[in-house]
């Protein structure tokens, strides 16, 4: 019988008192990479854990590879790879060491994981490393070794908890491609990450959630097609004083065909939200102003989650 990898319904958990998820669906269909995203404290963490069955929901229904959660959790696990928001490999083994024991955790035996060392070192580009301890792997090597590790079972459905923080460019786009060789190969996966270019990239789907609610859903395209305008002008006046800003938002209100414009001011910077016919108008007056430097660029999916969630900080 089929199944979706991962069905969520009706979702909901409180600690203290205080709702940390609400009333949550949604379905991740095989070879899926579907986005969680959030600001800091919105419940995605929870949510992880909720699906994996390490913690127990309030309300709500939860099938994961086709077992129900959390009752069946440990198997479900069979099935399942995790890759932790921080690296916890044992500094005590070298890089093969640490895919061996994490192998014995479901069951395979050495001549199992022997066979599948090669590959695993090979995907996470790690083969000159085989013997090399953990203290002394860059960070981006440890993030790829922890990749691996949760590749070890050969699971069908990985969680991924924002798995390139802190890493430089060259690692990020690295780990980048390996997930969507996995995505190719059939593998079905649950992402959160802070960086909106990285979901933008890699989901199909997108559920943004914020105080344990869901506030939108859709594919990324989808998402900036229906919350935002097409483009958008960052200005900034370059003498750092406020005099030319202000003359030149006057001289935009003033401009025939602006009634549609949004703009938003964060800091010293406006963010013009625009169309095709006023972006053209925008574009002309800034022109006329040279102390005003701006950036012109089409609407991403980062402009959506700030205006679904705000510009306010998060701790």
């Amino acid at each position: 019988m089929n199944h979706a990898p991962l069905s969520v319904h009706a979702l909901s958990k409180r600690y203290a008192g205080v709702s940390v998820v609400e009333d949550l669906s949604f379905t991740l269909e095989k070879g899926d990479c579907f986005g969680l995203l959030g600001p800091n404290g919105a419940g995605k963490t929870t949510v992880m854990k909720l699906c994996l069955g390490l913690t127990a929901p309030d309300a709500g229904e939860i099938t994961l590879a086709g077992y129900r959660i959390p009752e069946a959790a440990q198997a479900a696990h069979a099935s399942v790879g995790v890759v932790p928001q921080f690296d916890n490999l044992d500094p005590d083994f070298t890089v093969s060491e640490n895919l061996r024991v994490f192998g014995r955790y479901f069951g395979l035996s050495r001549q199992a994981m022997t066979a599948r060392m090669d590959s695993l070192l090979q995907f996470s580009n790690l083969e000159t490393k085989r013997d090399t301890r953990i203290n002394a792997l860059s960070g981006g090597m440890k993030r790829r070794l922890t990749l691996a590790r949760a590749l070890v079972n050969d699971p069908d459905i990985l969680f991924l908890d924002e798995p390139t923080t802190g890493l430089d460019p060259q690692a990020r786009h690295l780990i980048w491609e390996r997930l969507k060789t996995l995505r190719s190969n059939g593998k079905t996966l649950l992402l959160t990450t802070h960086f909106m270019d990285e979901a933008e990239r890699l989901c199909d789907r997108i559920m943004i959630v914020d105080g344990g609610r869901k506030i939108a859903e859709g594919s990324p395209r989808e998402l900036i097609a229906r919350h935002i305008e097409a483009q958008v002008i960052e200005i900034y006046d370059a003498t750092g004083t406020s005099e030319a800003l202000e003359a030149f938002v006057c001289a935009a209100r003033a401009q025939s065909g602006m009634e549609g414009a949004r703009m938003e001011k964060s800091g010293e910077t406006l963010f013009f939200y625009v169309h095709d016919a006023a972006a053209r108008q925008l574009l002309a007056l800034l022109t006329q102003r040279p102390t005003l430097r701006y950036a012109h660029r089409a609407a991403n999916l980062e402009d959506v989650f700030i205006r679904l969630t705000g510009r306010e900080l998060r701790d």
